[in-house]
């Protein structure tokens, strides 16, 4: 790694600051103008992309996508390893349009929050689980309804690479009771973007997205053993991709 690194991180931080601030701004003019999905397209997609693409031509962080044929044609509910904050940008470019689970507190993020605000996030008090589970349900099956892919990270947090979290079952819930799939993605973010710190390396992020997974029947027992079977697919592919890094190395 070039000893000029450092000044790439620092250059890459300052770019997707001011790059924010800019279009946090416009989109607050524009957005309230146009269709939700439009909206979306505007104000998260072009932004995210713009993200991501900062992060491979300053940083060397690039990435690979495998599976994007199982990607169902209907919004479901999808199911993320979250080791970074890469996955949120690329995700959210990814899928459109797209909502997620996130903590309450970032809506009064000025600039940042008030433009989410206009995105309809998923916005709970993590201090009172039980409602938060309640909104979980009540406002994804909405969304669901609506044609809006619900992404949720079951692990709640961030997790370092190599620590595999346990997974809530909020998200299989909110999919068995909208009878519809989860679609899991596992991937490796972690390894080049750590969950602390500043600190970046260069390298591929490989992304891979499962076939989507159904419920066989419904109720408790049901989410339990479909949380359970995504929670495994996920931590086995995440070991591979990770381990498939090391080796890059």
């Amino acid at each position: 790694m070039s000893a000029l690194y450092p000044l790439r991180i620092l250059l890459f931080y300052t770019l997707l600051a001011l790059s924010a601030f800019v279009w946090c701004l416009v989109s607050m003019l524009v957005a309230p103008l146009l269709s939700f999905r439009s909206r979306y397209r505007f104000v998260i997609q072009t932004w995210c992309r713009c993200a991501v693409w900062l992060a491979g031509s300053i940083l060397g962080i690039r990435y690979a996508v495998r599976g994007q044929e199982h990607v169902p044609e209907r919004p479901c509910v999808i199911l993320a390893k979250h080791q970074s904050t890469w996955e949120t940008f690329f995700l959210s470019a990814h899928f459109e349009p797209l909502t997620q689970v996130l903590k309450r507190e970032l809506l009064r993020v000025p600039f940042f929050g008030w433009a989410m605000m206009l995105l309809k996030p998923i916005a709970i008090d993590r201090d009172n689980p039980k409602a938060a589970l309640r909104q979980v349900a009540k406002q994804g099956h909405e969304r669901l309804e609506q044609g809006i892919w619900v992404l949720i990270f079951p692990e709640g947090t961030r997790v370092p690479v190599g620590q595999p979290g346990k997974f809530s079952r909020g998200g299989t819930a909110l999919a068995v009771n909208a009878g519809l799939p989860v679609l899991p993605i596992a991937h490796n973010a972690g390894v080049f973007w750590p969950k602390a710190g500043w600190g970046k390396r260069p390298g591929v992020i490989d992304v891979v997205i499962g076939p989507p997974m159904q419920a066989e029947s419904d109720g408790p027992r049901a989410i339990a053993e479909l949380n359970q079977r995504a929670e495994d697919w996920i931590n086995a592919q995440v070991a591979e991709l990770e381990a498939a890094a090391r080796l890059r190395d």
